[in-house]
């Protein structure tokens, strides 16, 4: 009989439920192991969503540790993503036995350079270029606290990245990702992202509306989503749906005067892939190329067209499924 295989997993947020892009990595890379018979041991960080008893059914053990909010710690030389998800307790449950440790993104590896998890096998999965990701942030960012957060926190990630030297290997979720990372670190590979989605499952016929969807409360999402409205979408006789979690004030007055388009605030993930699968186009426009975005996955697979600009698919080998169009960048948005 063979020996049962173990594996820590270090998550920086609940994964479940999986409702934006790195949790649904996590989740899916969970349910993928569990489905190969490996016994996964989940470490998660708690700051506004619950304990899931869903996640009982999927790992062999599940912690949950809070993550530290004190403002003070924006101040630190260590990024504030970081520092925040520094756990004694997380150390000691470690150190219960010997299994391997995955590390879900920069986010999570306080305890890579931690002597006494050095004979460890340690893997660092990294969901984006974190610097790269806090320095485009900043870029959209119009509140002077954020903006200022964002590129400090930018600067603050791009040193501490060299941590991730200490890590037997790198598991990034974009080619375009492995190719920079490894000509700083050693074993990078690429790993996809994980999904959902097991086959193609668009509906046959024809929408009759557009689909702009993502976490609104982000600056990037908000800044597309308003200039979506403002400027693509400002013909009455093209219908766009905009949907996502915490809507801006600013979005909102945007489309106030706009029937033609629909605000769908806060939705569960069941409505978005509803939403996704009946749009006749789902229009994603981004302004960064670190990472993947979940979101053009779902759009693939159970969606009929993509029309992305070059930013969303750039290095990811997904380039020939889509229709690409050029668009001005964020400097160029009203």
């Amino acid at each position: 009989m063979p020996a049962e295989r173990h594996l820590h997993i270090i998550a920086f947020d609940v994964p479940y439920p999986a409702d934006y892009g790195g949790v649904i990595d996590i989740y899916h890379k969970i349910r993928a192991l569990q489905q190969a018979g490996v016994r996964v041991h989940l470490h998660a960080f708690t700051y506004g969503r619950q304990p899931a008893a869903e996640l009982d059914d999927l790992c062999a053990s599940v912690r949950y540790y809070p993550r530290r909010t004190n403002k003070t710690l924006l101040f630190h030389t260590f990024p504030y993503i970081v520092l925040s998800r520094q756990s004694d307790q997380l150390l000691a449950d470690l150190q219960q036995d010997e299994y391997p440790i995955l590390f879900e993104g920069l986010h999570t590896t306080w305890l890579l350079n931690e002597p006494a998890l050095a004979p460890r096998r340690r893997v660092v999965r990294m969901h984006n270029i974190e610097h790269d990701y806090y320095r485009h942030l900043a870029l959209v960012e119009r509140n002077p606290f954020k903006r200022w957060y964002f590129n400090a926190e930018a600067e603050k990630l791009k040193s501490y990245e060299a941590v991730l030297a200490r890590a037997h290997a790198i598991a990034a979720i974009a080619p375009a990702d492995a190719l920079e990372l490894s000509t700083r670190y050693a074993r990078v590979d690429c790993v996809p992202a994980f999904h959902p989605h097991d086959e193609v499952a668009a509906l046959p016929g024809r929408g009759d509306f557009a689909l702009y969807h993502g976490n609104l409360s982000i600056g990037e999402n908000n800044r597309a989503a308003v200039w979506l409205a403002e400027e693509v979408f400002a013909n009455p006789g093209l219908q766009l749906v905009i949907a996502g979690s915490r809507p801006s004030a600013e979005l909102k007055k945007t489309i106030s005067d706009k029937p033609h388009i629909r605000l769908v605030a806060d939705p569960d993930p069941a409505t978005i892939y509803r939403l996704v699968r009946e749009a006749q186009v789902n229009v994603l426009p981004t302004f960064q190329s670190t990472g993947i975005k979940l979101k053009l996955l779902a759009a693939l697979f159970t969606g009929r067209y993509c029309l992305v600009n070059t930013p969303m698919v750039s290095g990811t080998g997904l380039e020939q499924l889509c229709v690409i169009k050029m668009i001005r960048t964020i400097s160029g948005m009203r």
